[in-house]
């Protein structure tokens, strides 16, 4: 049978270990985001005050840092099958202006997650990646040369507006685009309908995997 709840005869779309990691990532991040733009821009150092403190912020930012990055490989082990680029993506991304402006019925079927999503998913774990790399630096700045400490700070600046564009889209597209993510991610269910206009062939593919279990 198709993956549901018994609360309401939804489709399971993500399971409470899966939201639970999407949440850490998110909350994470945002922690980085403000606490990094307290500590490396000053007109922002007044965020600090929200966070315990300069002392306290600077302790916590790099450890932080790597709970986010932690979570964004427990996230890319859950996914891998899921995130992979297959054929249909291809002719997905042709159409990618098309979802982006919420024509999707204009849009090729997608799998469970759709290409742009995928896109978006190794964006944001290359960004992380590189953030950890420059952030060891310069959490220790005396173990490095000063050309490598040079390149960690206008790296560690990339990444992060990188990741912060991408997070922006993120929110965007599942808040106002493509209505029914929020309650996705939260819930961890969506209807039937939701999941055959937006995810077809994910939907096919649990429809069809019912059809087996029943025969």
């Amino acid at each position: 049978m198709e993956q549901r709840t018994e609360q309401d005869g939804g489709i399971l779309r993500y399971t409470l270990g899966e939201r639970i990691v999407h949440w850490v990532v998110a909350l994470s991040f945002v922690y980085l985001l403000l606490t990094g733009l307290a500590l490396f821009y000053p007109p922002f150092y007044w965020l600090v005050g929200l966070f315990g403190g300069g002392p306290v912020v600077r302790y916590w930012h790099p450890i932080v840092g790597v709970i986010f990055f932690g979570a964004l490989v427990v996230m890319l082990l859950m996914w891998a099958r899921d995130m992979r680029l297959e054929r249909h993506d291809r002719e997905w991304l042709r159409h990618m202006g098309d979802y982006a402006v919420g024509r999707e019925e204009a849009v090729p079927p997608s799998g469970r997650f759709n290409a742009g999503q995928k896109l978006l998913f190794y964006l944001q774990f290359l960004a992380g990646t590189l953030l950890l790399l420059s952030g060891v630096v310069l959490w220790f700045p005396l173990s490095f040369g000063r050309l490598v400490r040079e390149a960690s700070f206008v790296v560690h600046d990339l990444a992060a507006i990188a990741a912060m564009g991408a997070l922006i889209l993120h929110i965007y597209m599942g808040v106002f685009v493509i209505r029914g993510s929020w309650e996705a991610i939260t819930r961890g269910t969506v209807s039937r309908r939701w999941a055959e206009a937006h995810h077809g062939l994910w939907f096919r593919q649990l429809r069809a995997a019912g059809s087996r279990s029943q025969e």
